[in-house]
């Protein structure tokens, strides 16, 4: 064999020179598969003892066939099959590997002279007297425009393919290959006498288109399966997604209510004639508090509502917990020295910076401080820390305060959940802080976990995914 044949022979093109070759048509490689099953099925059925030339795509499923294939067959019809895998002489690099056992066809390997052709080219071949036939693939070469600009898109590209019965084909396809086999294999190929026959039995090729058809209906059964269980899956998600808003919409009507039935109560008995002043000051006071409830509710429902909107789009944004907490500890530090709290923080000066979106981790630091010091009775401690944790800088915030009940930790993040306990004030919030917190903390990437027993304190560890210096 000449060196210029070895650079550009083409299976391929070597049968679309023949005098009226088939058509070539691009099919996926899942119809491929479909075809080569269809023409196993046909030697099986028909118990035809035929020699194989193969070179299949890599993956164990193709494999499989040929060995369902041989195992039939000598299994019914007592004889040995012969299948010759055809290789390139080189390391194939793209052979999947699997520690699963998979059975396997015995097979002589045929190597091959490397073309720049062969690389990107497939086929089967069938040889028997009674019927041969050849399934030819092609894999064209992906232009750089396209891409590009189909970048992301995982789809296996279609195979142009072409299959014939003809034996003048086959036999053309046939001789090509042995030209390209290198000599030390060449030694490995029984000589036969099998001539391919010109057109199979027209009984044979009826069968065949049959069972084409069958396998065909059955990947239109699998994809039409494969899509009415995703258009179920999505249309379970939207049913949940609707519930799940119904039930929102249904506990926000609930909690605004609320505070519109005090404030009417409120209303209700400040025109009362003998009221007196006393009465009349703690019912004016009910209305503020209820008001501030009232306006507390509609602007928490904002966040989320604004949230529900913004916050996948939001991008994420380099943040130093250096720069915001101490700043957020010096605002809270009146209100704790008003209820007698010891109020503290500790942030080394080196800590990296971390991912978040603008304004979250302020609103995050502000929740949690908000609550640890609402929660904590006169005379507790509240403590601000931060430390590295591996690819995380955490934001401690614990506290001495009345702690929370083990069977409703899971529940604190609810919408509108809140802590009930005699000895805080059920209106002083909506039950929304922890749940826009925990929302910021999964779009930055992160976590939070709760640590708490009653009348023990609570601890709020956040992770932050941190910045790594380039």
């Amino acid at each position: 064999m000449n060196d210029s044949l070895a650079q550009d022979l083409s299976i391929y093109q070597l049968a679309l020179s023949m005098q009226a070759p088939p058509s070539p048509l691009p099919l996926s490689p899942a119809t491929v598969l479909s075809i080569l099953r269809s023409q196993i099925d046909l030697l099986i059925e028909r118990q035809i003892v035929a020699t194989l030339w193969v070179k299949l795509p890599p993956g164990k499923i193709w494999q499989a066939e040929l060995w369902r294939y041989q195992s039939a067959i000598e299994k019914s019809v007592n004889k040995s099959v012969t299948i010759y895998d055809c290789q390139l002489n080189e390391r194939r690099k793209h052979e999947p590997r699997g520690t699963d056992f998979q059975p396997s066809p015995d097979k002589s390997v045929i190597k091959l002279f490397p073309t720049r052709y062969l690389q990107r080219e497939y086929f089967f071949i069938a040889l028997s007297p009674e019927f041969s036939s050849l399934i030819l693939a092609h894999r064209p070469l992906k232009r750089r425009k396209t891409q590009t600009l189909r970048r992301g898109n995982r789809k296996t590209p279609p195979l142009v393919v072409m299959t014939t019965v003809e034996g003048r084909i086959i036999q053309r396809v046939l001789d090509g290959i042995k030209q390209v086999v290198t000599p030390e294999s060449a030694s490995t190929i029984v000589a036969s006498d099998v001539i391919c026959p010109d057109i199979p039995e027209a009984i044979l090729v009826n069968q065949l288109l049959i069972k084409q058809v069958q396998r065909q209906n059955e990947i239109d059964r699998q994809v039409m399966t494969k899509r009415i269980a995703k258009l179920q899956q999505q249309n379970q998600k939207l049913t949940n997604k609707a519930q799940t808003k119904d039930e929102y919409l249904s506990n926000a009507c609930q909690e605004l209510r609320t505070p519109l039935t005090h404030m009417k109560t409120a209303l209700s008995l400040l025109n009362s004639p003998t009221l007196k002043p006393p009465q009349r000051q703690r019912y004016l006071q009910m209305l503020n508090n209820q008001c501030d409830r009232q306006n507390s509710l509609i602007s928490g429902l904002l966040d989320l509502i604004h949230l529900d909107r913004n916050l996948q789009e939001s991008p994420l944004e380099a943040v130093s917990l250096g720069d915001l907490v101490p700043g957020i500890v010096s605002t809270y530090q009146p209100v704790a020295q008003e209820k007698g709290i010891m109020l503290a923080y500790t942030i080394p000066t080196n800590l990296p910076s971390v991912w978040c979106i603008n304004g979250g981790l302020k609103l995050i630091a502000i929740n949690l401080l908000h609550n640890s010091i609402k929660f904590t009775p006169n005379g507790g401690q509240v403590w601000v820390r931060s430390r590295v944790n591996g690819d995380y800088v955490q934001l401690e915030v614990r506290d001495t305060g009345i702690g929370i009940a083990e069977a409703e930790i899971p529940k604190i993040f609810d919408s509108f959940y809140r802590v009930r306990s005699g000895t805080t004030d059920e209106s002083s919030g909506p039950g929304l802080g922890l749940t826009v917190t925990q929302q910021l903390i999964l779009r930055c990437g992160g976590f939070i976990t709760v640590r708490s027993k009653p009348n023990e304190g609570t601890t709020f560890i956040v992770n932050l995914p941190r910045v790594r210096d380039r």
